[in-house]
């Protein structure tokens, strides 16, 4: 059995009552493991097709699975296609309640190491804008890391406080997750250093630093949005105290039903201020459900926004395929974006990313392209005052551009889909060629196995992409990003 404080059991024998026993019992049980699909690139029930491994769908996340304990799904391939993204099945719920909508400006403000955000990123399906923030500068580059390999293109990473944040954002957000800093309590039985760690003093603490986090997302989000807010707590001074304070303090925000799933109970009113609809809150109990403690509460600001607050639905932003004649837009000068950037592409640079993305199938505007140095971004809008923001990445790093010739990142190819870019090579599951690849070494090609026998080519296990190759001769040069080749 996990170890558990004895001032934690005693208040939790205090909280449950007659369920006590059965919560206990529940530690005994081994923990369980969980994997959520990437929705950009794969449906549920393509992947359940691919037969990879054994799994099971987890009732209450509709692209999530369990898979038993002797799996090793980081080991697979695909995983480092960011085809699915490993998370503790309760720790999926908070992203996978909170309704985002294609189009939207959506905030996971404590994202860090981002389960939740590479989950909303890919609920946008190339769509809106999303903010990735975390306050640890190294936890932040983890994040960066987890989306670059689920390719969410239309990210602005950063790492901030909430009060810097709510000094440019104010009123802008569609959507809000916080993923609250807390006692961890849930997570016990998943880390027993957790446990080892917690004294009841620390629920006091992190309630405190909750109330300032949420009151900035609060300012942040606009009439008529939604902030979903979530611990792995189960300590009322960090739930229902915390959204007692926050309907008392902001008289605009009132809650909201979350969907019922078996397993799932309601809050307890008497647990906060005796507020009745306190009982619309989520919480997820070890006992009744295959998972570790979780809370959650979905809150509306009154109001309505106004139409301008939406991420317009640019051409090129909605991640289709582009014709001939769009991509005959591409060439000639482009101009700075206008919002949040340096300089644009000129005519020679822009004639230079033309001739690599010829086999593209995808058009990236160039009103939107913006240069730093050699490097090359696609960059989402965003307001004017972002510029004294710390941030790791604004929109798509797409390449650097090197004398007469463009170098692609690894982000751009794990963006793409396989049938948007000609120039593919595409290796079966079962191919050696396939690891060999990931650990960074040269491959041999054979005749027919792409279009053309020379140049850049996309790297693909299957349908799903992995990074770049350049063929030379039948021999590929690996351009697999090196930082995350396997050892």
């Amino acid at each position: 059995m996990a170890y558990l404080p004895e001032a934690f059991l005693n208040r939790m024998q205090e909280m449950l009552g007659e369920e006590y026993e059965d919560f206990l019992a529940a530690y005994e049980e081994p923990r369980t493991y969980g994997l959520r699909v990437n929705t950009r690139k794969i449906t549920p029930e393509e992947f359940e097709k691919l037969n990879v491994f054994s799994v099971r769908r987890i009732p209450w996340v509709k692209n999530g699975f369990f898979y038993d304990e002797d799996v090793r799904p980081a080991r697979h391939p695909l995983y480092a296609a960011g085809v699915y993204y490993l998370q503790e099945p309760s720790a999926m719920t908070p992203a996978a309640c909170l309704p985002v909508q294609p189009g939207e400006r959506v905030l996971d403000l404590c994202a860090a190491p981002g389960g939740k955000a590479t989950e909303l990123g890919a609920k946008l399906k190339g769509r809106g804008l999303l903010v990735a923030n975390d306050i640890s500068a190294s936890r932040a580059r983890a994040l960066l890391y987890n989306l670059e390999v689920f390719g969410i293109d239309n990210a602005f990473v950063t790492n901030e406080t909430p009060a810097a944040l709510a000094g440019v954002f104010e009123g802008f957000f569609d959507k809000i997750l916080v993923d609250a800093p807390c006692s961890g309590e849930g997570m016990f039985r998943k880390e027993e250093a957790v446990a080892r760690d917690w004294t009841p003093e620390k629920s006091e603490y992190f309630s405190g630093q909750q109330r300032e986090i949420v009151s900035r997302a609060v300012r942040m989000l606009r009439p008529g949005g939604m902030l979903l807010y979530s611990t792995c707590t189960f300590a009322p001074c960090e739930d229902e105290q915390t959204i007692s304070w926050v309907l008392e303090q902001f008289p605009e925000m009132h809650l909201v039903p979350l969907p019922e799933y078996e397993g799932f109970s309601g809050g307890c009113p008497r647990w906060g201020n005796g507020e009745e609809t306190l009982k619309y809150c989520v919480r997820l109990w070890p006992h009744k459900m295959h998972g570790e403690g979780h809370f959650l509460a979905l809150l509306e600001k009154d109001g309505q926004g106004q139409a301008e607050n939406r991420v317009p639905e640019r051409e090129g932003n909605t991640g289709k395929t582009a014709g001939k004649k769009e991509k005959k837009k591409r060439k000639g000068a482009g101009s700075a974006p206008g919002n949040n950037s340096g300089p644009g592409l000129t005519r020679k640079e822009l004639q230079i990313l033309e001739e690599f993305l010829e086999p593209c199938a995808r058009n990236f505007p160039t009103d939107r392209l913006e240069q730093r140095g050699q490097k090359v971004y696609l960059v989402p809008e965003l307001p004017e005052n972002v510029r004294g923001l710390k941030f790791l990445r604004n929109g798509l790093y797409m390449g650097e551009i090197r004398k007469d010739r463009f170098e692609p990142s690894q982000q751009l190819a794990m963006t793409l889909r396989a049938d948007e870019f000609r120039e593919r090579i595409c290796l079966k599951l079962e191919d050696e060629r396939v690891e060999r690849y990931l650990r960074g070494e040269t491959l041999n090609i054979l005749p027919g196995e792409t279009e053309s026998p020379a140049g850049w080519k996309l790297v693909c296990v299957g349908d799903y992409p992995l990074g770049w190759g350049k063929l030379v001769k039948g021999v590929l040069k690996n351009k697999y990003q090196s930082s995350w080749r396997k050892v």
